[in-house]
């Protein structure tokens, strides 16, 4: 299979395209890719790293702010167009696969004129603008939420899950040793997304001193933007501090309850690995698609939620500790998420890729 895969911006396009790749590799293992980035945000540096066939477009998400920059948005839409036509016709896919952000505006667009094959994939319920525009131009869309079908046309919609569930359950559990942490004693994985948040990371610091003496640690993952200045302050002992972890699911796998944002990919690694969650959901997102993202779970009895406009550090170790009073609830939420569960959301997407390549 040769394949064209794109999406950036964030880790929530990223490792679900990656697990994508993955899952290709497992099955077809002389499987060619090119992945199709931005020149300037994460997947630049993560992408090579793997060993995967990298190429960049520089592009701008449009501004509504600001709509005089868009002079610059709509003219580097047009070069990234230009060499995403050419880096199509070179590499010849069987079939081209956009995972999310704006990047993949460009390559979906080019290749439906070139007569490829294409596959998007949604992670949010709410769509976002990007493959709501790009919809006529798929072949099949497959979405993680069940709740996402009615925004698509459904005679090519496919509910798979995210991929990312599957990734999360083949994966390896971390030694807890390895983060200063005791295997003996409960944990609580505080991370808000993989850029991190300034704001609540201030706001995170501030709450520390009160877990000091508390029977469980905390894993606080601050994002390495921030990490040296916070770093500087002095955490109780049971507090342990980094600026990121690679494969998170490795540490989450360990954890007692994380307290996280409510992006796609975050919460499709929560209901694979059944860990109970107090979710945070961002509100500076298109649509409020992360507090929307979240109440799957919420209708579900499957987490615990916190709107960042209610937040205050003692209502959330309050929160910690009445999860931890009650093993019961633990365990019914745990329940509750495995009936949410899409095990082999990674396959699913591997086969509707191949039965397209393969259709007439």
């Amino acid at each position: 299979m040769k394949v064209i895969i794109s999406a950036g911006g964030t880790g929530g396009h990223i490792y679900p395209a990656l697990a994508i790749i993955n899952k290709i590799k497992e099955r077809e293992p002389n499987s060619q890719f090119l992945y199709i980035g931005t020149h300037n945000r994460m997947e630049k540096d993560i992408v090579p790293k793997l060993g995967i066939p990298f190429k960049s477009i520089e592009i701008y998400g449009f501004n509504r702010r600001n709509l005089l920059k868009n002079v610059k948005v709509i003219s580097s839409l047009m070069k990234s167009r230009k060499k995403c036509r050419k880096l199509i016709k070179n590499f010849k896919p069987d079939v081209v696969v956009g995972v999310g952000g704006y990047v993949t505006f460009p390559v979906i667009l080019e290749a439906k004129k070139a007569d490829y094959k294409t596959f998007i994939h949604e992670q949010n319920s709410i769509p976002g603008k990007a493959n709501l525009f790009l919809t006529k131009y798929a072949d099949l869309i497959g979405v993680s939420f069940k709740s996402s079908i009615k925004y698509f046309p459904e005679y090519k919609t496919v509910f798979t899950g995210n991929p990312c569930s599957e990734n999360a359950i083949m994966v390896e559990p971390a030694l807890k040793k390895d983060f200063g942490l005791n295997e003996d004693k409960k944990l609580v994985l505080i991370v808000m997304g993989s850029l991190g948040s300034s704001k609540m990371n201030a706001f995170l610091t501030k709450t520390m001193p009160l877990f000091n003496n508390k029977d469980y640690e905390i894993l606080f993952v601050t994002g390495k933007d921030t990490y040296k200045e916070i770093i500087k302050n002095k955490f109780p002992d049971n507090v342990k501090v980094v600026p990121y972890i690679d494969n998170m699911t490795k540490i989450m796998k360990k954890t007692d309850i994380i307290i996280s944002r409510a992006g796609a990919s975050t919460i499709s690694e929560i209901i694979a690995l059944r860990v109970p969650s107090i979710l945070i959901p961002s509100p500076n997102v298109t649509n409020n698609h992360q507090y929307k993202n979240a109440l799957d779970l919420i209708e579900n009895n499957a987490c615990e939620l916190i709107e960042e406009k209610n937040l205050k550090s003692e209502l959330l170790v309050k929160k910690i500790d009445e999860l931890f009073s009650k093993p019961s609830k633990l365990k019914k939420m745990k329940s509750n998420l495995s009936k949410l569960s899409i095990d082999n959301s990674a396959t699913l997407i591997y086969e509707n890729l191949r039965e397209l390549i393969d259709r007439k």
